[in-house]
C-alpha cells in the first residue's frame, strides 16, 4: 500500500461519469448544470471517464470508445472546450467535491499524436506495424513502457491535468509497470499534495493469461505499492456466481475476509454493484427490495464505494462506450421494469459510513443463513487500549428479500477477538425502525438492518 494512503477514503462516494452518454447533450455544461443533484447523492469524488479526442482510425461503433486516445494532452470537443472543462471542475470544487478524470497509458488509438511523433514509443509486432497484446483491444495500439522518454511524457502530462483535477482513474494499471506509478506518485505529489490514485486492477485469471505469455500484469499486492484505492475484481466474480448460482454465499463471503488478511493495513478497495465495463446491477438483480439489499452491503463493506451514473435510477441497460447510447434515467429500457429512485437511500447509507469506524476497523463477513449476508466493522484500538466496550456497527442483509431470525452468533464466529453483540434494543439506522436481540438472536424483516453497539469481547477472553 502506498505508505500515505489515509484510511478516511474508505469513507467517501465516487460518481462515475461518461460525459458523452450522461446527458441528451452529452457536454461538459450539461453535466456542470447537475452537479447539485450529483451531490445531494453524497458523492465526494467525481470520477469523469476519459474526456480526451477519440481516434478515428479502427474506431469501435460510430464515435469511437473513449479508451483509444487521440491526444492526452487535449479535451474531446464532442463534450465541449477546454474553457468549458475548466468551468466544470471549478464548479465541483465549489460545490464541495473532488473531481478525477481517466488514465489511460497502456494504449492509445493507431491514429494518435504519440503514434504520429514517436512511434519507438510503442509496442511493435514482428513485422515491424503497431500492434497489441490483447487481441480484442482492436482499436488500440500498445504503449512501450522500456522508453524511458514515454514515462517522462506521460508524467508530465499528469502534471498538466493536475492543475484541475484532484487525482486520477488509470486504466488497467496492471500492465504498466508499478516502478512507472511510483515515480509518477512520487512526483504528483509535488504539485498536487494528496492526490488521489485509483487503480482498475484486473481479475485473478487475466493476470495469470498475461503472465503465461509473458506480459506484465502486477497483482493487487504489487499495485498498492503505488496505489490509494483499487478495483474489486479479486471478489467480483465471485459476486456474480452466486447470483448465478455457481457458487454458495458463503464463497463470496470467504473471498472478502481473505482481502483483511492478505493486503497492507491501510488497504483500500472499490466497492460496487457495477460500472461501466460490466452489467448494470438492475440487470443482475430484478428483485427491487434485493436490489436495495444488495446496494446496502455494499456502503457498508471496507472500502470507497463506487455509483455508476444511473445506478442512482434503477436503469437496467449497460449503456455503449462506441455509440451516442443516453442514461436511461427512467428505469424503462428493461423488462418488467418500473422507475425506481435510490437517491435517499444512497444518501442516507452515505451519512451512516462516515463515523470513523468505518475507517478504521476490523471487518468480518458472515453468510449467517442461505441467501442471508452478516457483517461487522469493529473499531481497531490503540495496543494499550480496553477491549471492552469497543465502538462496532453490525449489519444483516437478507438477499432473498424474506424475513428471517438470526443466531449473532453467526455472524461474529471467525471475527478477530469474535466480539459479542450484547442483548438489547438497537435503532436501524437505515431507516429509524428498532430492532431487538433477545438471547443472541434478532428477527430481521425482508429489508437491511444496520445498528451501532458496544462490542465486547467473550467471557472467556475478559478478566
Amino acid at each position: 500500500m502506498a505508505d500515505n494512503t489515509g484510511k478516511t477514503l474508505r469513507t467517501k462516494m465516487i460518481y462515475s461519469v461518461f460525459v458523452r452518454n450522461y446527458s441528451k447533450e452529452g457536454t461538459f455544461e450539461a453535466l456542470r448544470q447537475d452537479l447539485d443533484r450529483i451531490r445531494a447523492l453524497g458523492t465526494d469524488i467525481i470520477w469523469l471517464m476519459p474526456v480526451h479526442p477519440v481516434g478515428e482510425k479502427h474506431r469501435k461503433g460510430t464515435l469511437g470508445s473513449p479508451y483509444a486516445i487521440r491526444d492526452y494532452r487535449a479535451v474531446n470537443p464532442e463534450f465541449g472546450s477546454m474553457e468549458d472543462f475548466v468551468n466544470l471542475t471549478n464548479d465541483i470544487h465549489e460545490k464541495g467535491m473532488k473531481v478525477i478524470i481517466d488514465v489511460v497509458y497502456n494504449h492509445t488509438s493507431p491514429d494518435s499524436v504519440l503514434a504520429k511523433e514517436h512511434p519507438e514509443w510503442f509496442f511493435h509486432k514482428k513485422d515491424g506495424s503497431f500492434g497489441n497484446k490483447t487481441g480484442d483491444w482492436w482499436d488500440v495500439i500498445d504503449l512501450d513502457y522500456n522508453n524511458r522518454a514515454l514515462w517522462d511524457y506521460q508524467i508530465e502530462t499528469l502534471k498538466i491535468w493536475a492543475r484541475y483535477v484532484d487525482g486520477f482513474r488509470c486504466d488497467v494499471a496492471p500492465m504498466i509497470p508499478v516502478e512507472f506509478w511510483m515515480q509518477a506518485r512520487a512526483e504528483l505529489e509535488k504539485v498536487r499534495p494528496g492526490c488521489i490514485w485509483l487503480a482498475e486492477s484486473v481479475e485473478p485469471k487475466f493476470i495469470q493469461d498475461n503472465r503465461r505469455r509473458g506480459i506484465t500484469c502486477a497483482s493487487d499486492a504489487e499495485i498498492f505499492r503505488a496505489f490509494d484505492i483499487s478495483y474489486e475484481y479479486d471478489v467480483y466474480w465471485d459476486f456474480n456466481r452466486y447470483l448465478t448460482g455457481e457458487e454458495p454465499l458463503s464463497a463470496y463471503a470467504q473471498a472478502l475476509n481473505r482481502q483483511e488478511a492478505m493486503y497492507p493495513d491501510n488497504y483500500d478497495k472499490l466497492r460496487f454493484l457495477e460500472n461501466h465495463d460490466i452489467l448494470r446491477a438492475r440487470f443482475l438483480i430484478p428483485q427491487e427490495q434485493a436490489l436495495r439489499n444488495w446496494l446496502a452491503f455494499v456502503f457498508f463493506q471496507k472500502g470507497t464505494t463506487l455509483i455508476y451514473a444511473g445506478q442512482e435510477a434503477g436503469a437496467v441497460r449497460t449503456p455503449s462506450l462506441f455509440d451516442k447510447d443516453p442514461v436511461d434515467w427512467d428505469g424503462l429500457l428493461g423488462v418488467n421494469t418500473r422507475p425506481l429512485d435510490l437517491s435517499q437511500e444512497i444518501a442516507r447509507l452515505h451519512e451512516i459510513v462516515q463515523d470513523p469506524v468505518f475507517a478504521n476497523s476490523s471487518y468480518h463477513v458472515s453468510a449467517v443463513q442461505e441467501n442471508v449476508l452478516g457483517a461487522i466493522h469493529v473499531q481497531n484500538s490503540e495496543p494499550a487500549a480496553e477491549t471492552a466496550g469497543t465502538a462496532a456497527y453490525a449489519g444483516i442483509f437478507p438477499l432473498g428479500a424474506r424475513p428471517c431470525v438470526i443466531r449473532l452468533a453467526r455472524l461474529t464466529e471467525g471475527a478477530a477477538g469474535s466480539p459479542v453483540i450484547p442483548d438489547g434494543s438497537y435503532t436501524n439506522l437505515i431507516d429509524g425502525s428498532r430492532v431487538e436481540v433477545s438471547m443472541g438472536e434478532m428477527t430481521v424483516s425482508e429489508k437491511p438492518v444496520i445498528f451501532k453497539f458496544d462490542a465486547i469481547a467473550p467471557a472467556g477472553d475478559r478478566g
